[in-house]
């Protein structure tokens, strides 16, 4: 493909394999069970949408179905003297097969990558500043443009083309408006992969375009392998708490293994321990850990990691029995109990001081004091609320007294009415006058 040579890798890691030269994608086997499940149906969508926390596999996904389209020839219209091959059982391809070999020294003419090129305005100064690795912000129109002239060429061994788009958050409003025209109309035996972290970013007419492959967080064992497979080298006893700060990805755990992560956080949790008396000189060494030229990297990690210890929230401590104050009652329900001593539902199961107008029992009600006897009085009357008794309680928790009690509802009639009859009823129909139930 043309230019491919000159273009940055801004994805590739420190100490990592470039995802196309990741020989396979792990933990992610459902995503790669619908793209094949898709592709041996015959009904290939010709734009897919990777999405997911990044580093989770998805470049590596993304060549690792590359390699697959562009190495599996397609079905042919008949089936041929001795029938139709069997349909693939998995995205693997062999890597000594001679796409796998081309697509490594990026050279592939059936496929085009598509990120971000080199920083500055003028062609000069960004081939200058990819060369010194300086890379935009953004994916610009200008390489969306490129499509057009490899579209142009003939297709090659079969007539796949595939375009990886890396990734697809990095275009701006231009670029993004000339993508999602290849989009509307594709061209024939064309495959776009766009690989998006945060696929709300997108507009929403390039999502509705896509088929959605969402990557899961890997677990401890697929991070093992994971790791093993990038040529990293982790005691067995850290890759449990290795996955779980760098939750699931294998970008991350990488990150914390380049810059020392795992004792960066134990530094952190020491640091926290030793609140309210908080160690200066311990604090000052780690400052200066992360200060000064080249440590950028470690600066992004210690904030990141910062970020994750202050969205944690370790189990909540055993909140207090609210104690009871003087001369204000407790709102706790207790149900009738021996324990409790009531003989009907109360509010309070202690005796110091209870709800008077809960206290049915006349031996509870006796060991009120004078003020709580008054108050139960007074309360019983329909005169208020009495000063142990809230305002708000009286509605709710007064028991049916003269003084407050409703009036006595005369007998239903035979359609629900609050009569003893029902005209409508007797009469099999509405009646002019007189007294009527809701069904009629």
């Amino acid at each position: 493909m043309s230019d491919t040579e000159d273009l940055p890798e801004p994805d590739r890691l420190d100490g990592a394999p470039h995802p196309r030269e990741t020989p396979r994608v792990i933990g992610q086997e459902a995503a790669e069970q619908a793209f094949l499940t898709a592709h041996n149906s015959g009904r290939l969508h010709h734009g897919w949408l990777l999405t997911g926390p990044r580093g989770l596999g998805k470049a590596t996904l993304a060549w690792e179905i590359a390699r697959f389209l562009l190495a599996t020839p397609p079905a042919a219209a008949d089936d041929g003297l001795f029938g139709a091959p069997p349909p693939p059982l998995s995205l693997h391809i062999d890597p000594d097969h001679p796409v796998a070999h081309r697509m490594r020294a990026l050279s592939e003419p059936g496929l085009f990558l598509l990120r971000r090129g080199g920083a500055g305005s003028a062609d000069s100064e960004r081939d200058k500043a990819l060369r010194e690795g300086r890379f935009s912000d953004y994916i610009r129109v200008d390489e969306i443009r490129k499509l057009h002239a490899f579209f142009g060429l003939s297709a090659a061994d079969g007539g796949r083309r595939v375009v990886i788009v890396d990734s697809a958050d990095e275009l701006n409003t231009q670029a993004a408006n000339a993508l999602l025209k290849m989009l509307e109309e594709p061209p024939a035996r064309t495959t776009l992969l766009l690989l998006s972290h945060q696929p709300a970013r997108l507009l929403p007419t390039i999502r509705s375009r896509c088929r959605t492959l969402r990557l899961s967080p890997l677990s401890p064992e697929d991070m093992a392998a994971a790791l093993a497979q990038a040529g990293a080298e982790v005691p067995p006893d850290q890759v449990e708490p290795l996955t779980m700060l760098a939750e699931g990805s294998v970008g991350a755990a990488m990150r914390l293994l380049n810059n020392d992560g795992l004792a960066l956080y134990r530094e952190m949790l020491g640091l926290l321990g030793s609140l309210p008396a908080l160690d200066r000189a311990r604090l000052l060494s780690l400052s200066d850990s992360c200060a000064g030229k080249g440590k950028d990297d470690r600066l992004d990690l210690l904030l990141t990691l910062a970020g994750q210890l202050a969205a944690r929230r370790g189990p909540r401590p055993p909140r207090p029995r609210r104690q009871h104050r003087p001369g204000r009652p407790c709102h706790r329900p207790l149900p009738a109990t021996a324990e409790s001593g009531l003989t009907t539902p109360g509010i309070c199961g202690n005796s110091k001081p209870l709800w008077p107008h809960c206290v049915s029992n006349p031996d509870l009600r006796a060991a009120l004091s004078a003020p709580q006897r008054k108050s139960w009085q007074i309360a019983s009357q329909g005169q208020g609320p009495g000063p142990f008794m809230p305002q708000s309680s009286m509605k709710t928790r007064l028991p049916p007294t003269p003084g407050n009690a409703r009036p006595p509802q005369p007998p239903q009639g035979p359609h629900g009415n609050r009569t003893s009859s029902c005209r409508g009823a007797a009469a099999g129909k509405k009646a002019p006058t007189g007294p009527f139930c809701t069904k009629c």
